[in-house]
Formats: C-alpha cells, structure tokens, sequence
C-alpha cells in the first residue's frame, strides 16, 4: 500500500527506517499531520534478522518496517514510497521535491535517512555483506559465536574491533589489510588476547558453497575463515539538504560522515531535525527507534510553542490581518477559496 500525498504537513520524515517510523508514530499520536516518505533502500536489508531488539530479537527487518509503517497509518499518517531529491525553504517552512517531481510542503522536518556502508575494495566482499561479512558484534556476535572469524583492518576503529569479537570467540585473525600502522600498545593488547596477526594486503574472499571459507592475500595465500569483520566507512545519506546550507562532516571517531546535530535532534538549520543512523553512526535498531521517538517529542514542543505564538497575536488583536487569515485557516481550512 502507497498512500497519496497531500499538499502540506506539519511534518514531514524522510527515511522510513526505525528512526523515521518511530518519529512519525510518535508525531501520528500527538494529532500531528505527518508523512514518511520513504525511498524502500534500508541499510539492513541484507541481514537475516535484527537482535537486540527486546520483544523482537530475531525479526526479519522487512517484518519489522511492515509492522511500523501499519502502526503508522493506524493513527492517521501517510507513508509514501518515494526518494527525496530536494529540499527548499517555502513559505515559512519547506518544500521537498521527490524524484518523480511531486512536491509538498511542511512546517518542520525530521530527516531520518541513515547512512551507507562505503566497503573496502575487496573482490567478493559486498556480495557477502550482512550474511558472513559482518561489522557489528551486537548485531551478529551471537550468531558467530567460537567460530574462526577474521577481522579486516580498514580504519582507526580495527583494533578495536578485532578486541570486541575476541568476547564471542577465541579464533580471532587480525589482517592489516589498510589499516593504520598499529601502536605497540594495540600490538600488545592483541598478543595478549591471542589474537593473530596477519600482515600484507587481502585481494579477495574464498567462497566455497555459497559459505565464506577463506581470505586470499596478496600473495596467494589463503587464510581459513568462517567469518570477516569489516569497518565500513558511514556516509550520511543527506545530499538533498544541500540548498539548505545542511552538509554531512567528517565525524569525530573518523568513522565516516554523519550530520551533527544537538541533543535534541536539532541541526544548524531552523526548522530541521535528524535522528538516527543519519547523525549517530553506531546506532542499533532500538536506539535509532528511541532516537526517533525523542526527537518527534522535541519537535511537537517546537510546533507548540509556535502554535502558541499565533495564537497569542490573535488574542491580542483579534481583527489584524494576519489574525483574520488565521481564522480563515482555521475555519475554512483547504475549502477557503471557495467561499
């Protein structure tokens, strides 16, 4: 089911993830006009299940968005597939252009796109992401529990990485691959925890009946592995703010690229929130939904104090011009030109 676009809304969410859905349930039940719009790319979509999630360890993430996107609508909100291609300042508030040039206005916007895993070029990799090329040990750790997983090094996050997923197994390969020269006390840490270490740059994965069986180096060699760890390089998916001033920045654990914002949610630019993956990187699911949820709070509070400020200018002068449009608005509504 696509629902249909009206032409302007309290507010409108970009990105139907957990951020996004969680943030237009919240705005839905606080009788807000609220439309996700939703371009159907969720950064888990590879993944056989989402964990950690309590009352929904295991669900499958289609499952998990079917389930939000209905308890959407069950309060009154719109979802509509759709890819944001722009974003403009228009009468007090925004216009948002979609790619098949529909266009429609809000008061406020919360932009919950996520971000994209930019992988290391290695052959075989992104085919096997989010089924035994892995990042994230929360999210899978269980799932690879005492098997001989490896552990890519790409980032400054690697050695890092490579002593977390040394909690699920004690088989843990450490390849230098591209990653920065270790200090001697990460060369300790990881001697110390037995994890080997294996120098020289990975050319490509050894797939044997659809499972990981291996990395190849450089050289030929090949190292047996059930499972590779990766850090992915995070990318905001945010390029439609542009014209507003709003671009992505570097983040500060040189992670990738993320769009800043206060603890509320709210960016440098009037008028625009974010939550979710799109400015926190390391956000699971159930972090991304409580994102959502608070920062939906935040900006019905800022719709609030704006609705009072109208209506205390009306109280205060009843016959102004703007007071009489107001009444207008609020009587006649979309049937006002018309009268």
């Amino acid at each position: 089911m696509t629902d249909q676009l009206d032409g302007s809304y309290d507010v409108v969410v970009i990105g139907g993830g957990a951020a996004g859905l969680s943030g237009a349930l919240t705005l839905a039940r606080a009788r807000r006009k609220v439309v996700v719009i939703d371009a159907g790319a969720p950064r888990n979509a590879p993944a056989g299940g989402v964990h950690g999630l309590l009352a929904r360890e295991g669900i499958r993430p289609a499952e998990l968005l079917d389930r939000g996107r209905a308890e959407v609508r069950g309060y009154g909100g719109r979802v509509v597939t759709g890819e944001v291609r722009a974003v403009a300042r228009a009468d007090g508030g925004f216009a948002v252009t979609l790619g098949d040039s529909r266009t429609v206005l809000a008061r406020r916007l919360l932009v919950a796109t996520g971000l994209v895993d930019e992988l290391p070029d290695v052959a075989g990799l992104r085919a096997r992401w989010g089924r035994d090329v892995l990042h994230c040990p929360y999210c899978h750790g269980w799932e690879v529990r005492d098997r001989a997983i490896g552990v890519l090094a790409s980032g400054p996050m690697s050695v890092h990485q490579a002593l977390l997923f040394r909690q699920w197994s004690a088989d843990i390969t450490y390849f230098s691959h591209t990653g920065p020269p270790r200090t001697e006390e990460q060369a300790e840490q990881l001697a110390a925890r037995g994890i080997r270490v294996v120098d020289g740059e990975v050319a490509s994965l050894e797939i044997v009946g659809d499972r990981l069986a291996g990395v190849r180096l450089g050289d030929g060699t090949v190292v047996s592995r059930e499972v590779l760890a990766v850090s992915s390089r995070m990318v905001a998916r945010a390029g439609f703010l542009a014209a507003l001033g709003l671009r992505p920045v570097e983040h500060p654990a040189g992670v990738g690229e993320h769009v800043p914002s206060d603890a509320t949610g709210r960016t440098d630019v009037p008028g625009v929130w974010v939550a979710g993956n799109v400015t926190d990187p390391a956000a699971q699911v159930g972090a991304a939904a409580a994102a959502g949820a608070f920062v939906a709070a935040q900006v019905n509070a800022d719709l609030v104090a704006e609705d009072t400020r109208q209506a205390v200018a009306v109280h205060r002068d009843p016959f102004s011009a703007r007071s009489e449009a107001e009444i207008c608005e609020l009587v006649a509504g979309d049937h006002r030109h018309g009268l």
